[in-house]
């Protein structure tokens, strides 16, 4: 057996569940697109990856992190690779990899985005975040068997590095209740079902951690977190008592986050693990007052999540430290961690030149939440002098924070407190709406149109770019995007769509660009986090009150409108999400700065109709993802949420067609929220799971138009026509053809133009077969 990782440590250590995965400049990110291109080999692949991780560990260690996380790391998504550890990898996707050298990654791509022959697992949103998972697809045939090479691979580089490493795995529970049953699983069947068939491929991999010298092993079982039966309970109970009970095996944390562990805690701190790693912040804060009601965990080790894993503001290093000094009196072992892997954070706030310094002060990305960690311990464990000069920066900087005049305008303040609920009404039913538009667009049954976003191309980026230097002028810029969406519109028109799009060429990201030319947000140059496979955004950062102060989208909107006969959208983001995809300020209810965010875009739709759009689409597909996860905040969010929405839509005349965009998400969860949105039509991602929400909308007889995607954008692969028509005729059993709409998944930004002018022709020429065989309603 290996030596054993089993360094004494300190009585309080600063340790993490986590890191970003891209490297500073995203080094992985080229990488994997560049081997899907054909300009890297795998094993070019593979010493990137490795030595991106090997900068990880080097930078943390030198941070002062006394144990290391090993296994986080992945090449497009951790929950794949989960299934791949398990075995749980369809044999679809196994026979796509082939049978040459690369046949294994290649198999794991498929899996991850699909081939011409097949499509890729779904996807859907990580809880509450923005990260999108793959989803595993189980059934009663499932043979899960162990292969633990990657994460015993990847725990060995770093202790051969030296120092204290903890393999981070999805727990069995978690990994079960975030599959679903495959397409041949039958009815009734049960994911958790599964579970004695998959323990013993977990205790397998974690006797191979422990002979590579594994001490701690920690399972994360975030799904613990959301309102569970006590059937889940129990099977969480049975689990660890089943793998606590495996010879030779390596100590186990249960690590969960984003929210309270409620009646699982109970479960967890009587188990026979040794020890639970817990977050603290936001609503998970009411797990102090429910381990102390507990008595606490004297026999267990706690790793404490007290610094904020998801938003960037700097902590306060003396609230946590009074926490810290209450948890340190209700367990055996207290160390010190950010509440959830950092993945969800910008890498290093330092590489930040552009930002206002007083606001840079503020903040702290995955580097400085490390140091913020760090500096909790050691005040822990060598006394509050050795880090006086930190904790006196901190205090500083919050002070200047809550006194700083960049984060209140009287004006903005005076508008919100000005409005009334019937400002959020449309005065007008939707069937006198429906009524008008229809009068208005002429528009045929099975309408067709997509969703926004066209390709963002390499020439686009480098005009952006360009200007942005100074290289190439204003008049130089404007007619390239003149030029782009000159293009788009006849792509359009050739392709027989009914609505087009302008295609957005001038917008760097659905959330950025709003945010570049609102008041109250800040953007930064390198704070990209990943949100699925090699797609990273750039969140913004809402630190003041929001306003508009000129029009945004109207501009290049009633270009497009010009160039066409037919209707062109205009394309805005809308409330929810543009607070979900950005860092949100914590110093007051999201509610209040939904609420600003709403009148600004209810400017900008004002200013839209005035011009002469005659459809607007407002987009929310973070509606859902920012549910939150215990069912007793649902209702009060939702309130807020929807009547954000209605504030900013709400203004428009009967005839003007207000539509909304959703994707990856479970829908069935909010469809009273959908409707209460007031929208007159909404498009929604349902490709990958083969019209589910269509079926889900009329059980709940949503009475209002739809588009569920007929179109995977997140696949380089393009649908059949055969393929489509069969998800319209899927659709129509559940939508009446008055009612539906015919459009791609989400938008095409990530995709090329060799792909989506076919996928866009065979689409409307689908829809026109199937019109063509509609019964005549006249």
């Amino acid at each position: 057996m290996a030596l054993l990782n089993d360094t004494p440590a300190p009585r309080v250590a600063a340790t993490l569940h986590g890191y970003p995965r891209q490297g500073p400049d995203r080094e992985l990110k080229r990488a994997v697109e560049g081997y899907w291109a054909g300009r890297r080999t795998a094993d070019e692949l593979h010493t990137t990856a490795r030595s991106v991780r090997a900068g990880i560990r080097r930078q943390l260690r030198d941070a002062g992190a006394a144990e290391l996380p090993t296994g986080d790391f992945s090449l497009y998504d951790h929950v794949l690779d989960t299934a791949w550890m398990v075995g749980a990898i369809p044999a679809r996707y196994r026979a796509a990899g082939g049978t040459g050298p690369d046949a294994e990654l290649a198999a794991y791509f498929a899996a991850a985005r699909g081939t011409a022959e097949v499509a890729p697992l779904e996807m859907t949103k990580w809880f509450d975040t923005n990260y999108h998972y793959l989803v595993p697809e189980l059934g009663p045939h499932t043979v899960f068997a162990a292969d633990s090479r990657k994460q015993v691979a990847e725990f060995r580089e770093a202790i051969d590095e030296g120092g204290a490493a903890r393999p981070v795995l999805l727990g069995p529970v978690s990994f079960l209740l975030l599959a679903k049953p495959g397409a041949q699983a039958g009815e009734g069947f049960e994911v958790l079902s599964l579970l004695d068939r998959l323990l013993p491929v977990y205790a397998e991999v974690l006797a191979d951690l422990r002979a590579a010298g594994a001490a701690w092993v920690q399972l994360d079982e975030p799904a613990l977190v959301q309102d569970r039966t006590a059937g889940v309970l129990h099977a969480t109970a049975h689990a660890y008592h089943a793998l606590t009970a495996v010879e030779d095996r390596p100590k186990l944390v249960v690590a969960s986050y984003f929210d309270a562990l409620g009646d699982a805690l109970p479960v967890l701190a009587a188990s026979p693990v040794e020890g639970l790693a817990m977050d603290f912040t936001g609503p998970a804060a009411a797990n102090l007052d429910a381990l102390a009601t507990l008595g606490g965990i004297p026999d267990k080790r706690l790793i404490a999540g007290v610094i904020d894993g998801r938003n960037v503001w700097a902590a306060d290093l003396e609230r946590a430290l009074a926490l810290l000094a209450t948890l340190l009196g209700l367990t055996g072992r207290l160390d010190v961690a950010p509440s959830c892997s950092l993945l969800h954070v910008p890498l290093d706030a330092a590489r930040e030149p552009d930002l206002d310094p007083q606001v840079a002060r503020w903040l702290a990305f995955a580097r400085q939440k490390v140091d913020e960690t760090v500096v909790l311990a050691r005040a822990l464990s060598a006394g509050r002098e050795t880090v006086a000069p930190q904790l006196a920066a901190n205090r500083a900087a919050l002070a200047s924070r809550r006194g700083s005049a960049l984060t209140v305008d009287p004006q903005v303040r005076g508008r919100c407190a000005a409005v009334t609920p019937a400002d959020a009404r449309r005065p007008q039913p939707y069937a006198r709406r429906a009524a008008a538009q229809q009068a208005r667009l002429a528009l045929p049954p099975l309408a067709t149109t997509t969703i926004g976003s066209f390709p963002q191309t390499g020439e686009l980026r480098t005009a952006r770019a360009e200007h942005r230097a100074g290289r190439l002028s204003a008049d130089g810029y404007r007619e390239r995007i003149a030029a782009e969406i000159r293009d788009v519109v006849a792509l359009q028109e050739k392709a027989g769509l009914d609505v087009l799009v302008h295609g957005e060429p001038e917008r760097n990201d659905m959330v950025q660009y709003f945010a570049e030319r609102l008041n109250g947000f800040v953007t930064t140059r390198h704070g990209w986090v990943q949100s699925y496979g090699t797609r990273y955004v750039r969140p913004p950062i809402l630190a003041g009150d929001v306003s508009r102060p000129a029009p945004i989208t109207v501009e290049w909107t009633s270009y497009a409108r010009s160039l066409t006969d037919r209707p062109v959208k205009g394309m805005l983001t809308g409330p929810v999400t543009l607070l979900a995809w950005s860092f949100v300020r914590d110093d007051q209810p999201r509610a209040d700065t939904a609420r600003q965010v709403a009148l600004a875009l209810r400017d900008e739709i004002a200013d839209l109709e005035a011009a002469g759009t005659a459809v607007i689409q407002v987009d929310e597909p973070a509606l859902r993802e920012t549910l939150p996860l215990r069912q007793e905040r649902r209702a009060a969010y939702l309130a807020w949420a929807t009547e954000a929405f209605r504030l900013a839509t709400a203004g428009v005349r009967a005839d003007t067609q207000i539509h909304t965009h959703m994707c990856y998400a479970e829908f069935g969860d909010i469809l009273s929220a959908i409707e209460a949105l007031d929208a007159d039509v909404v498009s929604l991602e349902a490709a990958r799971s083969y019209m589910e929400i269509a079926g889900e909308l009329a059980v709940a007889d949503y009475p209002r138009e739809v588009g569920p995607g007929v179109y995977d954008i997140h696949s380089p692969r393009v649908p059949g026509e055969r393929e489509i028509t069969d998800l319209i005729d899927r659709a129509l059993r559940s939508v009446p053809a008055r009612r539906l709409w015919i459009n791609p998944d989400c938008g095409l930004k990530t995709r090329g133009y060799a792909e989506i002018g076919p996928a866009l022709e065979r689409m409307t020429a689908a829809a026109r077969r199937v019109r063509a065989a509609l019964p005549d309603e006249g």
